[in-house]
């Protein structure tokens, strides 16, 4: 399948290298962030420090503290807690696999406003992706590694 792509002046710069973006001085970072099934887009604009994930706050979306926390961790890290208003679309997995995508989604939207960012966000593991998944079920057991019960006779 060819794509049409319109011819580009010499002069003309690319759009979609996110490093130019964030150098350019946009007012906002756009990523992906991943974990077991779930998948988060992450919108960072500076602001107040205000929450949206599928249009709810934070408090409504994540009641436990925990998730709360492990969402938030990457703007603690980074000490820029109410320093960004952070929208997410998250679908998939439960509550704990999109927690975690929110907050590598979150730790590489930091990263596009600011690469300084990098050391911190590393040394707490904030950006790298949790390649865990569930495994398949087998056939001929009842689940991925447990076995029906042996009988010698």
């Amino acid at each position: 399948m060819l794509r049409r792509t319109r011819s580009r002046s010499i002069s003309e710069p690319q759009t979609g290298n996110r490093q130019q973006l964030a150098n350019s001085g946009s007012s906002q970072a756009q990523t992906v962030g991943r974990r077991k099934t779930s998948v988060a887009r992450i919108l960072l604009r500076p602001g107040k420090g205000e929450w949206k994930i599928n249009g709810r706050a934070l408090a409504e979306y994540f009641p436990v503290p925990r998730h709360q926390v492990e969402v938030e961790k990457p703007l603690k890290v980074t000490e820029s807690e109410g320093l960004y208003d952070v929208t997410c679309r998250v679908n998939g997995g439960g509550i704990t696999g999109q927690a975690g995508a929110i907050q590598l989604g979150l730790a590489r939207a930091l990263l596009e406003f600011d690469e300084d960012r990098r050391p911190a966000l590393r040394e707490h593991g904030l950006l790298t992706r949790d390649p865990r998944v569930v495994e398949r079920k087998k056939p001929g057991q009842p689940k991925a590694r447990k076995r029906f019960q042996f009988s010698k006779r």
